[in-house]
């Protein structure tokens, strides 16, 4: 059995640890006691440590940085390691694996626990399950297959900023363009053992409203900041309903005040939208300011007559913009026949191409020459409640994932070390 009950314990005491992403607490995480217990059961089966350390705060001096890594930073990049390990020697990337996992989490700390074969907890399968079963995987592959840490190496990537809207880029992108990759690079995360080859990505819009307020006795004085951005709201969730596109459209937060005896004269609404190409990404972006424009025309012939809203709508183009919280981003894309023929012999199955895929730090391992990357791990996001109350990991779903990682490493050393090696592509 590759998940023992010394694992259990390791991941039992991961999930004890609160690695809250700075970005969604105010509390300082343990993130480095983590991916330190994290190395020392590595070392174990043979890893050494390469690196661990915060990221140079140079990486947040970049425009596709999401706003509220840059409105954070820099001093919070102290509690944010890096963690990189390796088994076996320095070996070209035509002869690596590389694993990326991260013990961050979202906020909202869940009771620790294990239950009838059950973990419960902030991290269970997002990602401090899938991270330790990575190693039971790999513990069991090197009982099998000697050339694993001599004629193949194995990289790990024990990344910060997974989480919190950091998408990766003081924790993952870093290392990536560091060269730390392999000729298969396996980003663990819920699929249901299921390996995704994209990722997409997202940019987010906010549009703001800047006008007077006023008081409820003279509503027609002020700018209503509601209404106007309320009615963008819809108009945007009409028009840019993307039924013609793979990306998604989140309507999200619309803030201008609290209090009932008041027009509130400023406000914001935040928009998300995901994309799975970089043009489709640009086609977006023109949509939403070519939707905007239109929304405030309509606006304004809407309300032009208006006792209450006229100020509004004649003021409406001059007092909304639109700011970019993030955009920029990469997507993932890729194919290998050689590669997925590896992964579906140890047992992943292929997520299915009709089916939308999601957003992690697959996107920084995008059009890497020699390299082929895919999503892969135990769960799924919405079925184990990762990132909500009541996230768990059940055993037996880490066992089979640590299954495939055994799977996976000794077939790759077995075509790396002469067995069916001629179907194996250059890198």
């Amino acid at each position: 059995m590759p998940f023992t009950d010394d694992d259990c314990a390791l991941l039992l005491e991961l999930l004890g640890t609160p690695t809250v992403s700075p970005l969604e607490t105010a509390e300082t995480p343990q993130l480095w006691q983590a991916q330190r217990r994290y190395a020392r059961a590595a070392e174990e089966i043979g890893f050494q440590v390469l690196h661990h350390g915060p990221p140079d705060p140079k990486v947040l001096d970049r425009s596709d940085v999401p706003e509220v890594v840059r409105r954070a930073g820099p001093g919070f990049l102290d509690a944010q390691p890096n963690l990189l390990l390796r088994l076996g020697p320095d070996l070209p990337r035509s002869a690596t694996v590389m694993f990326n996992v991260h013990l961050d989490t979202v906020a909202g700390l869940e009771p620790a626990g294990l239950h009838s074969g059950r973990f419960t907890g902030r991290g269970a399968i997002d990602a401090k399950g899938p991270s330790v079963a990575l190693l039971s995987g790999i513990r069991d592959a090197l009982a099998a297959e000697p050339a694993l840490g001599r004629d193949v190496s194995v990289l790990v990537q024990v990344v910060s900023g997974e989480e919190g809207g950091a998408m990766g880029t003081f924790g993952t992108r870093p290392l990536v363009e560091r060269g730390h990759v392999g000729r298969l690079n396996i980003c663990c995360e819920p699929t249901g053992l299921r390996y995704l080859p994209r990722s997409t990505a997202s940019m987010t819009a906010r549009v703001r409203v800047d006008g007077h307020g006023s008081i409820d006795d003279r509503p027609d004085a002020g700018h209503n900041a509601t209404v106007l951005l309320g009615f963008l709201a819809q108009h945007l969730a009409d028009r840019l309903d993307p039924a013609d596109r793979s990306g998604r459209l989140c309507v999200a937060g619309l803030r201008t005040g609290d209090l009932h005896n008041r027009v509130y004269g400023s406000g914001e609404l935040l928009l998300n939208l995901s994309y799975a190409t970089t043009a489709e990404g640009a086609d977006a972006e023109v949509a939403l300011h070519r939707e905007i424009e239109a929304g405030l025309d309509r606006f304004r012939e809407l309300f032009a007559g208006s006792r209450e809203f006229a100020r509004t709508a004649r003021d409406a183009a001059a007092i909304t913009r639109v700011d970019w919280l993030k955009r920029g981003l990469p997507c993932l894309d890729n194919s290998d026949p050689w590669a997925e023929d590896l992964l579906s012999r140890s047992g992943a199955q292929r997520w299915p191409d009709d089916e939308p895929g999601f957003t992690c730090d697959a996107i920084w391992l995008h059009d890497l020459p020699g390299s082929y990357t895919a999503v892969l791990g135990p769960g799924r996001l919405d079925t184990n409640n990762a990132h909500a109350e009541g996230e768990y990991a059940d055993r037996a779903e880490l066992e089979e994932f640590a299954a495939v990682v055994s799977a996976v490493l000794t077939g790759f050393a077995r075509h790396r070390t002469g067995e069916e090696h001629h179907d194996a592509p250059a890198a």
